[in-house]
C-alpha cells in the first residue's frame, strides 16, 4: 500500500482541492505556508503590527469563505495577495492612511544608488543618514500618484515579480512596467541631491 503524502509535501493546488472538499487541515497548511508573506504585505501597506495582524486574520477568513469560488486561473498565492491588497486598501481608505513603512528604504529597483547606500554601513554616520533617507523616502513615496505608488510598493519594496504584481492589481504587464518606471524616475529625481551630497535639504 502506497504512503499518502503529508500536507507539507502537497502542492498548493492539491491543498486547495482538499480544502474545497472540506478538509480544514489542508486549509490550515495553506495558512501556515503563506501567512508570513501576507503579513509582510499588510505591514508594508498599513504601517503598524496591530493593523497588520487584524488584516491578516481578515484575509484568511475572506479566503476561506471565497475558496469555493476560486477557479484556480491564477496561483493560490497570487489570488491571496489580491485579497490582501484589497483588504489593506479598504483599511487605508477608512482611516485615510497615507504612509508607507519601509524596512529597506533604499530599494529603488535597479538603480545604482542602492550600492552607494550599502557602502554607508561602514560609515559612523550611517544610522543618522539612513534615518534621514528613510524619512525622506516616506515623504516622496507618498507624493507618488496612488496607482504608481502601489506598484512600487508591491514590486520594489515587497519584492513581487512583475507578473504577480500585474495579477494582484488586475493590470497588464506593460502597465505595471510603465507605472514602475514612472515611480522610479520620480524618486530618482527627488533623491539625486541626497545621494550626491548626503543631505535631505530640498532644492530651491
Amino acid at each position: 500500500m502506497g504512503t499518502e503524502l503529508s500536507y507539507e509535501d502537497r502542492s498548493d493546488s492539491e491543498l486547495v482541492s482538499l480544502a474545497k472538499a472540506g478538509d480544514g487541515d489542508a486549509f490550515g497548511e495553506l495558512v501556515s505556508r503563506h501567512e508570513s508573506k501576507v503579513y509582510g504585505l499588510c505591514i508594508k501597506m498599513l504601517g503598524n503590527p496591530e493593523d497588520a495582524e487584524d488584516c491578516l486574520q481578515e484575509v484568511f477568513i475572506k479566503a476561506f469563505e471565497a475558496l469555493p469560488d476560486f477557479r484556480e486561473e491564477a496561483r493560490f498565492s497570487t489570488w491571496l495577495y489580491r485579497i490582501a491588497y484589497n483588504a489593506c486598501l479598504m483599511r487605508i481608505r477608512k482611516r485615510k492612511l497615507d504612509t508607507v513603512p519601509l524596512d529597506k528604504p533604499v530599494q529603488i529597483g535597479e538603480e545604482k544608488m542602492q550600492r552607494d547606500v550599502a557602502d554607508w554601513t561602514t560609515d559612523p554616520r550611517a544610522d543618522v543618514m539612513n534615518d534621514e533617507l528613510n524619512e525622506m523616502l516616506r515623504k516622496h513615496i507618498n507624493e507618488l500618484q496612488p496607482d504608481n505608488r502601489i506598484v512600487f510598493v508591491l514590486r520594489d519594496i515587497h519584492g513581487l515579480s512583475t507578473d504577480d504584481t500585474a495579477n494582484v492589481l488586475g493590470l497588464s504587464v506593460p502597465a505595471v512596467k510603465s507605472r514602475l518606471h514612472r515611480a522610479r524616475l520620480f524618486l530618482r529625481e527627488r533623491l539625486t541631491d541626497y545621494f550626491a551630497h548626503g543631505t535631505n535639504e530640498a532644492q530651491v
